[in-house]
């Protein structure tokens, strides 16, 4: 007899133990991390559900419409659309009922009087899964939280859950890179499991067997460990940031070149060569408003020094725009006043349509209050980067936007503007005058062609 044919009441009839079935799981909050944590879970074979309050974003996933751009994640989406394992609701309540494992992956942005982070959304989920629960459960927090957080939501979680439900509340912070975010998920390069007890390890090394299999490491800690883990990632890559920035305002003074310079640093296994990139300076809707809500936390708990030099970081990048805002003032003669500015590059890095505290669009918005005709394209941002600021001028293509223009300023590093042939940009120009602000171009190529070149921390003459 081969037992793996036989369904669960065959194997009871023969005194085998059926093997439990999968848990079923809810994810709460649809947006970036959670549209695409739930799709994954689904790729990784589970049934799952994804909650939501926003009916917007849950007919769009319903209908196979990811409301962001993520590259692989539309398909995915689809095809678990049609095995049937995903599904979505704004039945929050039913969502809790239904579900064995919760996953919180709703949004903790920076809170509007301070640089702390707005807990509402976190501790709204975890109390709407806690009241609704009718079995026995695991809550998972993914948001990126300050630490402490997780202890505090146990607490009202006990209080919450009906009388006879056990349920417990672990962390399981989330290292998505947008324009990554697929891959990042299934095939991960650490796992951390925070607060866990044996039973709920297990449930979730079951959970995330397919990449353990691969051999994605497991960190199993406490509670405030996982909760620092993301944060400090990010603050520690805002930092390396900040450094090569920094360290370019110093290339500039002494004629140096920060691009060899950073490739020489990077030869160093200690050091490395990613995030050594000078130029605008870091954005998005995770590294800014994390490195601040650590700052804030770190003030509150009394470590200062930690609070110092994030406040430093955070200056030097905001002082990155400030810099090309001159250069493009300086090429322009001293003033930007009806002078015609194109912008290539909206979104806060490539491969995502994410405007959220963008440099680039930040940059360009301060040209146009100073009075310069700003025509701006990106290939997947222009209509995100459009609902947020209206009142600029936007392309359909790299030669639109470049048309006329005064000076040309590349503030997102799309393959597409790198591989721009100099050359056939140039007569398109009023006068050819580029402003490398993501340190990606070849500055000898665009120099032959006939351009004035600029760059942060890099000679504005040729060598």
């Amino acid at each position: 007899m081969n037992d793996q044919f036989l369904d669960a009441a065959e194997l009871s009839a023969t005194g085998i133990d059926a093997p439990p079935p999968a848990p079923r799981i809810a994810v709460f909050g649809t947006g970036y991390l959670g549209a695409t944590h739930a799709v994954a879970m689904a790729e990784l074979g589970f049934e799952v559900w994804g909650a939501d309050t926003d009916q917007a974003k849950v007919d769009a996933l319903s209908a196979g419409k990811v409301p962001f751009y993520e590259p692989g994640l539309d398909p995915l989406l689809a095809k678990h659309l049609d095995t049937g394992r995903l599904r979505f609701t704004t039945d929050l309540a039913a969502a809790a009922a239904w579900g064995d494992v919760h996953f919180i992956c709703v949004g903790t942005p920076q809170q509007k009087t301070s640089h702390a982070a707005n807990l509402s959304y976190v501790e709204s989920a975890a109390t709407t899964i806690a009241r609704n629960l009718t079995t026995d459960a695991l809550i998972v927090g993914k948001s990126t939280v300050p630490v402490g957080t997780a202890a505090r939501l146990r607490e009202l979680v006990a209080a919450q859950a009906p009388a006879g439900v056990r349920v417990e509340l672990v962390w399981n912070p989330e290292f998505l890179r947008e324009g990554k975010a697929v891959e990042d998920t299934l095939h991960p390069d650490r796992i951390v499991l925070g607060g866990t007890s044996p039973a709920a390890e297990r449930t979730l090394r079951e959970v995330y067997a397919g990449p353990i299999a691969e051999g994605t490491p497991v960190v199993v800690t406490d509670l405030p460990t996982a909760e620092l883990v993301k944060v400090s990632a990010n603050a520690f890559l805002a930092t390396k940031i900040s450094f090569i920035n920094a360290i370019s305002g110093v290339c500039e003074a002494a004629g140096a070149d920060v691009t060899v310079l950073a490739d020489a640093l990077g030869h160093d296994a200690r050091i490395g060569r990613q995030f050594l990139d000078a130029g605008l300076g870091f954005g998005g809707g995770c590294l800014p408003k994390d490195i601040r809500a650590l700052m804030h936390r770190a003030n509150e708990l009394g470590a200062y020094r930690a609070s110092a030099l994030l406040q430093q970081v955070d200056e030097i990048n905001m002082g990155q725009r400030e810099r090309v805002l001159d250069l493009a003032i300086e090429a322009c003669g001293g003033s930007v006043l009806n002078h015609r500015i194109g912008v290539l590059g909206a979104a806060f890095k490539p491969h995502t349509d994410d405007v959220r505290d963008s440099p680039a669009l930040n940059v360009a918005a301060a040209l146009h209050l100073r009075g310069a005709q700003v025509t701006v394209y990106d290939p997947q941002a222009g209509d995100t980067a459009r609902r947020s600021f209206p009142t600029l001028s936007y392309a359909t293509s790299v030669e639109e936007a470049v048309e006329g223009s005064d000076v040309v300023l590349v503030l997102t590093e799309w393959d597409q503007f790198l591989a721009a042939d100099p050359r056939a940009l140039a007569p398109l120009t009023q006068s050819p005058r580029v402003i490398d602000a993501r340190g990606k171009l070849d500055a000898a190529a665009w120099r032959a062609a006939g351009w004035q070149f600029a760059g942060l921390g890099r000679s504005t003459v040729a060598a």
